[in-house]
């Protein structure tokens, strides 16, 4: 199935691909992001991105991102964002909605006045008068490599 693109430059990626379980090494010690560490050699477990990342398979699909509205959240162009149509939406959630017949990724905010704020100061924050919500993000996932060029 070919993915979808909507107005906002929005592509969904439906019905997300399950591959079978391929588990990878997940080290006991965390990477310090900070400064640096001694690295171990032990690994905890294995990970699987499957399960990490989807906790309802039949409502979670797959968007990627278009333009930078998102990028003081490290949300950036072309990244792929796991979304879950189950999971209800809270004040603070990083959501996708429908305005004006447009699809668009923000952070909804519901008191003290309903809007969709976006991560980056370049752009105006949405007051919508009705909002048609498609899900809450609840992964994404950037490409470094992609970043650099």
């Amino acid at each position: 199935m070919k993915p979808a693109a909507y107005g906002s430059g929005l592509m969904l990626l439906w019905p997300p691909v399950f591959t079978p379980r391929v588990r990878v090494p997940l080290y006991a010690d965390p990477c310090a992001a900070g400064f640096p560490s001694p690295a171990a050699d032990y690994v905890e477990s294995e990970l699987d991105l499957n399960e990490l990342c989807i906790r309802r398979r039949a409502s979670t699909f797959f968007v990627r991102a278009s333009g930078n509205s998102m990028q003081e959240l490290g949300l950036c162009d072309g990244d792929v964002m796991v979304v879950d149509r189950a999971e209800e939406a809270s004040h603070g959630d990083i959501v996708i909605a429908e305005v004006n017949g447009e699809f668009t990724v923000k952070r909804l905010q519901l008191h003290p006045r309903l809007a969709l704020l976006p991560m980056n100061p370049a752009y105006s924050v949405i007051y919508p008068d009705e909002l048609q919500l498609l899900g809450v993000v609840t992964w994404f996932f950037s490409s470094t490599k992609a970043r650099r060029r």
